[in-house]
């Protein structure tokens, strides 16, 4: 008799740009790009606050800029879809507070011989589920939550409102997607429209067009709106914070989180800088055949300037062990704060995109750790003389 296949369910979410913890990381990211432009040395912790009609800007900035912040936190919120007034958060009428003062010099000290700015470890991930290479959960989420952005945008669904979210659960089969099992959509919408018209429109307008035929098999559970009437979102119903979605913003759960967030802090950060590296080498190993699914451990000291730890798991899919494959990334990608930055080009204003529906698994230009032609060329390379050892010992 064959196997019985070995089956589990996995969910992830996102949020559209509209959430309230998204607002906030897009204002932080805004304001990072906005001294980078300026001054590409610039040292960044940015974070924000948001509730109703309120905006707090804190952290530290040390940059030879000197810039006017009100204007692009106004402009971030009037580009997210918060422009009508006598909702609770709008461009024009949200009271904006500016508290940033220069980084610590004890810490500058540290980043300034090119160590890292703090301590931490930082995953990437790795898998050939979908074309990104991201976990299918997390990579349906987010084409839901865009796919809403889009009929707000476009206005094709024009009661929609720019609050909301996804989730969507994935059954597996030995390892692999097998269906989609249940998805979940949340929109703010115009009060004056019924739940039935908002259900029938997300369900074929989101995500009848979101969720592919290949993952169709059988009926699968949908939930619009399931508290029922959303029209008071965003800031003005819930307090928004940067760095709350770091979930959301990586691999939707599926492998282990470092704890530290993205948005607002410059590359000199390790939590930013070399999470993005580890998702590119993560990436380009699966890219050049070396492992079908591949996560990436790096770790740092305060001030020192090589990781203390790099680790590299391959869940049983590597061409050659763990260890080969730790080994190689060492030799061929640099792992310093500064060589990465420099690898990358990480000290330019690319980071508002970033901010809302993930850093990985995007295409658009700007981000420079998804693209992984060359480095898994270089990874190959690098394999050819111990595969060629390999052969002489057996």
């Amino acid at each position: 008799m064959p196997a019985t296949p070995e089956t589990h369910l996995f969910t992830s979410e996102s949020v559209t740009q509209g959430h309230p913890d998204k607002v906030a990381d897009q204002i932080s990211d805004a304001v990072l790009d906005a001294y980078l432009a300026r001054d590409p040395t610039s040292r960044v912790a940015c974070e924000c606050l948001v509730a109703t009609d309120q905006v707090v800007v804190a952290g530290e900035v040390s940059s030879s800029a000197s810039l006017d912040l009100e204007p692009i936190v106004r402009r971030v919120i009037r580009k997210i879809g918060y422009e009508h007034p006598g909702q609770g958060f709008s461009a024009n009428e949200s009271d904006v507070r500016i508290l940033l003062h220069e980084q610590a010099a004890e810490i500058a000290a540290g980043v300034d011989t090119g160590g890292a700015g703090d301590q931490g470890l930082m995953f990437g991930y790795a898998c050939d589920e979908t074309p990104e290479l991201m976990p299918t959960p997390i990579a349906l989420s987010h084409r839901l939550t865009r796919r809403l952005a889009e009929a707000r945008e476009s206005g094709e669904l024009s009661w929609l409102r720019p609050d909301g979210k996804s989730q969507v659960t994935i059954e597996y089969r030995n390892g692999q997607p097998h269906r989609v099992d249940a998805v979940v959509v949340s929109c703010q919408h115009d009060p004056d429209i019924n739940q039935e018209e908002i259900h029938a429109a997300v369900r074929s307008s989101i995500i009848d067009t979101v969720v592919p035929v290949t993952l169709r098999r059988g009926s699968f559970s949908v939930f619009i709106n399931p508290t029922g009437s959303f029209s008071q979102g965003g800031p003005a119903a819930d307090c928004g914070l940067t760095g709350r979605k770091i979930i959301v913003d990586t691999y939707g759960g599926a492998v282990p989180h470092g704890g530290g967030a993205f948005s607002g802090k410059d590359p000199t950060k390790v939590d930013r800088s070399a999470a993005y590296m580890a998702r590119h080498v993560a990436k380009a190993l699966v890219t050049a055949g070396l492992a079908r699914k591949v996560v990436v451990q790096l770790a740092y000291a305060i001030g020192v300037v090589d990781p203390v730890s790099v680790f590299v798991h391959s869940y049983g899919t590597g061409e050659v062990s763990n260890p080969e494959l730790t080994r190689l990334v060492q030799q061929v990608f640099p792992l310093s704060p500064r060589g990465i930055m420099s690898y990358l080009d990480l000290s330019r204003p690319i980071y508002g995109p970033t901010a809302s529906y993930g850093h990985f698994g995007r295409t658009e230009p700007g981000f420079s750790w998804e693209e992984v032609t060359e480095a898994a060329r270089n990874l190959r390379d690098a394999m050819r003389p111990s595969r060629t050892k390999g052969k002489k010992l057996a």
